[in-house]
């Protein structure tokens, strides 16, 4: 069956989500334009990991500019979106890889989630990966900075209301511990 690409170039959302409550949540990525609206599930880690790879990449792009990109060094607050997820919530798959860059051409940058391959098909998957219109399914995203830091500081908020608050300083409980700044140096 053919690849299907579901591609956004600078949508007009997109955002990480939640369904449920914490301890059982369902994590997706989605994103929407002109009345379209694609949502892919994924890992609590998976979306950790994403926004902070991306802040990661959009401060080493802007740290290259020597300060002349227009990629904001924080997340600007008139943009943050807090709106719960589009609905209706279709998933059109569960992501396995994802994949960033930076383009400095454009100036934007570019999010890939491609859907997880089952062990068993693995090796029919190795053999049409060489050809991109057998691949497993993707969504492909190009966000300015600006929405990049956003998407980026709402994942990370997103990740932190899970957690546990610490009795003594109210920020979330990392679940590998907690140096609270304010029990001296009380350790959870």
């Amino acid at each position: 069956m053919p690849r299907q690409v579901f591609f956004y170039d600078q949508p007009e959302r997109f955002v990480a989500g939640t369904v449920g409550q914490p301890g059982a949540r369902a994590f997706y990525l989605q994103a929407s334009a002109r009345g379209r609206i694609t949502s892919v599930l994924l890992e609590k880690t998976q979306v950790a990991a994403l926004a902070e790879r991306i802040e990661e990449v959009l401060d080493e792009a802007l740290r290259r500019s020597g300060g002349d990109s227009a990629i904001p060094a924080a997340a600007p607050q008139d943009l943050l979106d807090t709106a719960p997820l589009d609905l209706p919530l279709e998933q059109e798959f569960r992501v396995g890889t994802m994949a960033l860059a930076w383009d400095s051409v454009d100036g934007c940058l570019v999010v890939e989630a491609q859907a997880l391959v089952e062990e068993e098909d693995e090796e029919a998957a190795e053999a049409v990966f060489e050809d991109d219109d057998n691949g497993p399914d993707m969504l492909r995203v190009r966000l300015s900075g600006a929405m990049a830091r956003v998407f980026a500081k709402r994942a990370l908020d997103l990740v932190a209301a899970g957690r546990k608050p610490c009795p003594f300083c109210n920020l979330p409980l990392d679940p590998e511990g907690h140096l609270c700044p304010r029990a001296n140096g009380y350790r959870r």
